[in-house]
C-alpha cells in the first residue's frame, strides 16, 4: 500500500499540479473537501504525509501545523510562497519537519517527501501526543521526566485511547481491539485494567490522563497536565 499524501493547498490549480506530481509516482495523493474542517478531514484521512501551506482561508498554516503537531504524529512538509529566514525558522519552531519555498521543482519535493516518508517509517512504533509518547514494542510510556513500562494488555489500552485522541473512546471499541471481541468478555475486564493502568498512571505523576465519560467511553485529557 503507498502512502497516502495530503497536499493542503488553497490554490485549485496548484494543489492539482501537486496531487499529479505525487500520483504519477504511485503515491495516493487528494486534497481536503473542505478548508474549513481540515483538521478533522485530516484526522479521518490518516495521512502518511501532509503537504501545507501557509497562506489559507480560516487558520494559517503556522496555526494549522502547531495544532495537528500537538494531536498527530505524520510529517508535515510547509511549501509556501514565503520565503524569508524568520519564515523557515517559524514553521520549524511550530514543528514542521521540513521547509521549501515555491516556486519548488517536483524533483526537490519528491525527494524531501521521500526523505520524511522514510524516516517516519523507522518510527511507527512511536505514538505521541506533544510530550505523552508510547513505544508499541515495549510499551514504554513518556511523559515529561516521567517513565512507567505498561503491561501489554495496558499498553494496547493506551495505545488505542492515543490514536482516538482527542476524541472519546467507546468501551465497545476498547473490548474489540483490545481483547478482539465484545460479545464473550465480562465488562468488568475492561474496568479492572482501566484501574490498574490509571493507577500507575497517577503514581508516576499523571494523574487524571485518563477521563471516564459515563455511559460513553473514556478519554485522554494530555493537555490538562
Amino acid at each position: 500500500m503507498m502512502p497516502r499524501i495530503v497536499i493542503v493547498e488553497d490554490d485549485v490549480y496548484l494543489r492539482e499540479e501537486l496531487i499529479h506530481t505525487f500520483q504519477k509516482v504511485g503515491y495516493e495523493a487528494l486534497g481536503p473537501a473542505k478548508f474549513e474542517t481540515v483538521e478533522e478531514e485530516l484526522e479521518k484521512l490518516k495521512p502518511d504525509l501532509v503537504i501545507l501551506d501557509v497562506n489559507l482561508p480560516g487558520k494559517t498554516g503556522y496555526e494549522l501545523c502547531k495544532s495537528l503537531k500537538l494531536k498527530s504524529s505524520f510529517p508535515i512538509l510547509i511549501l509556501t510562497a514565503r520565503d524569508t529566514l524568520s519564515d523557515e525558522l517559524t514553521a520549524l519552531g511550530l514543528g514542521a519537519d521540513d521547509f521549501l519555498t515555491k516556486p519548488c521543482h517536483p524533483d526537490r519535493l519528491l525527494a524531501r517527501s521521500e526523505r520524511l516518508l522514510q524516516t517516519y517509517d523507522k518510527l511507527r512504533s512511536i505514538v505521541q501526543i506533544g510530550a505523552l509518547s508510547l513505544d508499541t514494542d515495549t510499551y514504554k510510556l513518556t511523559y515529561g521526566d516521567s517513565v512507567l513500562v505498561l503491561s501489554e494488555t495496558e499498553g494496547e489500552i493506551m495505545k488505542l485511547l492515543m490514536d482516538r485522541y482527542p476524541n472519546t473512546v467507546e468501551k465497545s471499541e476498547l473490548l474489540r481491539t483490545v481483547w478482539g471481541t465484545e460479545e464473550f468478555v465480562d465488562e468488568n475486564i475492561l474496568q479492572v485494567n482501566m484501574s490498574r493502568l490509571r493507577k500507575n498512571l497517577s503514581d508516576c505523576g499523571m494523574d487524571g490522563m485518563i477521563r471516564n465519560i459515563r455511559g460513553k467511553g473514556y478519554v485522554l485529557e494530555v493537555e490538562r497536565l
